[in-house]
């Protein structure tokens, strides 16, 4: 890992805003011996996500520091996949990282695409069940997935939403905390991606698809990769009856089927809500969507009235 010189790398004051990363971005690709004359931003939110015009290289900011340690095991598990010729996002093998620039994380990925275009769930389901079946080395140093821990977390940091709403979120969570506690799972324990979805397996210009956003990469029980697909179908529509009988049949397993689905779903949902409340102060649709989520949360209605986000 390499600290950047650009306003040093705890002092935590670059603006997060494009003209605010340019230079970041330019530092970066300096000390990486890359080109950023051009480059397209792709998206800001979370992270800043970039695409070289001189290479195929994608170029990712993150906002917050404290995600240092997760880049750098998701750069070494991008590099171990690839030993194992696994379909997923690949780094420039020349490129040490990653950079702290700025106070800000940055990586450098192989573009997969000219274009975005996702894959299919059905290329998802295969794409887990290869991951589930391989024994991850020793060196890539997994940590144990614990969602009670990260859900605590995401709502001790929320700051900007109401007293009552943020009573009712800590409540529900305390009551899920004790329902996940007597979950009995029952597929192998082993590595997952963390974040499986849709949103996370894109189509490469050679046709195939690859899996993306590697840092969540853990050891834990394998229903949590697949409940987001379940969720998107069953509770919000995303997903067709159709698209969901073909990631079952590709995976070979229907998390559906298992008594502790309800309770892995509240608690995936309840995640998907708390990070929701994070964007609540800087984004009116953010804040919106939240509304409806929470107000849904409390009725048991409208869950098909919810928007991706």
């Amino acid at each position: 890992m390499i600290s950047g010189s650009s306003g040093g790398p705890d002092d935590g004051g670059t603006e997060f805003t494009a003209e605010g990363l340019e230079p970041v971005l330019q530092e970066a690709c300096e000390t990486a011996g890359l080109d950023s004359r051009g480059a397209e931003l792709l998206r800001l939110g979370s992270n800043a996500v970039y695409r070289l015009t001189s290479l195929p290289v994608i170029v990712r900011i993150a906002r917050d520091r404290s995600v240092l340690a997760d880049m750098d095991r998701a750069v070494g598990v991008a590099r171990w996949l690839g030993t194992q010729d696994f379909p997923a996002m690949r780094v420039p093998a020349s490129v040490t990282q990653p950079l702290v620039v700025g106070g800000l994380v940055v990586t450098f990925w192989e573009s997969v695409q000219d274009r975005e275009e996702y894959a299919t769930v059905a290329e998802l389901a295969d794409l887990l069940r290869r991951l589930h079946w391989l024994e991850e080395p020793e060196s890539l140093r997994l940590p144990y997935f614990d969602p009670l821990a990260k859900l605590a977390a995401s709502l001790e940091g929320l700051d900007g939403i109401s007293a009552e709403d943020r009573t009712f979120l800590d409540e529900r969570a305390a009551r899920l905390a004790k329902d996940y506690d007597r979950l009995d799972f029952v597929l192998p324990f082993g590595m997952i991606h963390g974040d499986a979805s849709i949103g996370n397996i894109l189509r490469h210009r050679a046709g195939h698809a690859v899996l993306i956003d590697l840092d969540g990469f853990a050891l834990a029980a394998r229903e949590w990769d697949l409940i987001q697909t379940a969720m998107f179908y069953d509770r919000y529509g995303w997903h067709t009856e159709a698209e969901y009988a073909e990631f079952v049949h590709q995976y070979g397993f229907d998390v559906m089927n298992w008594p502790g689905y309800e309770t892995l779903a509240d608690l995936r949902e309840l995640m998907m809500v708390a990070w929701l409340g994070h964007q609540v102060t800087t984004s009116d649709s953010a804040a919106a969507e939240f509304a409806r989520r929470v107000r849904s949360l409390r009725t048991g209605d409208g869950r098909d009235e919810w928007g991706p986000f």
